[in-house]
């Protein structure tokens, strides 16, 4: 049950941002600049750092939509994401993407630099600047966002199957900003 009245009857952060619009709008904003703006990672590759960084902070609602957003834009879709969420090192991704989840991982575990040995990894299977970049922006934004859907108490959606297709075509058709259902 959510320690918050929400106005909504929608789970995740789907109620509080109804609930909030005031802080809904820049929160929004964010995710779309960072999920779907200019970046050399792709959008498929951007939900998928969010998904493992909300997995690994046990955010079931984030793991599971984007998760799902992910899914929906990654050649090997659901079974690629599972693989990753599950374990990165043995998951059918490049070198470059692994690599750059350990420094996700590192950012979400502790408030400290990245280690030197995690960039140096990620610059040795091709990360450049903005890859690091974008992947410590969206891991950090994600323990955020993470925080706020736990911290509340939110509830799970009642059809998750159902639930998190529907968001990820929404998503992907119109981003962070467009047609809310």
């Amino acid at each position: 049950m959510p320690h918050v009245s929400i106005k909504a009857p929608v789970p995740g952060i789907g109620g509080l941002l109804a609930t909030r619009p005031d802080t809904a709008q820049p929160l929004m904003l964010l995710a779309e600049t960072l999920l779907r703006g200019p970046s050399p990672l792709s959008r498929g590759e951007r939900e998928l750092i969010a998904a493992y960084v909300s997995e690994r902070n046990a955010c079931r609602y984030c793991a599971d939509s984007h998760g799902a957003f992910a899914a929906e834009q990654l050649d090997g879709g659901e079974e690629l994401v599972k693989a990753v969420l599950t374990d990165p090192s043995t998951a059918p991704i490049d070198a470059r993407l692994r690599a750059l989840l350990q420094v996700a991982d590192e950012v979400r575990a502790e408030v400290a630099p990245v280690s030197d040995e995690a960039v140096a990894a990620a610059r040795a299977a091709g990360a450049q600047d903005a890859d690091l970049h974008d992947t410590v922006l969206i891991a950090a934004a994600f323990c955020m966002y993470n925080r706020y859907v736990n911290g509340l108490g939110t509830e799970l959606p009642a059809d998750p199957g159902q639930h998190y297709r529907e968001s990820a075509r929404r998503i992907v058709t119109h981003g962070y900003l467009g047609q809310r259902a």
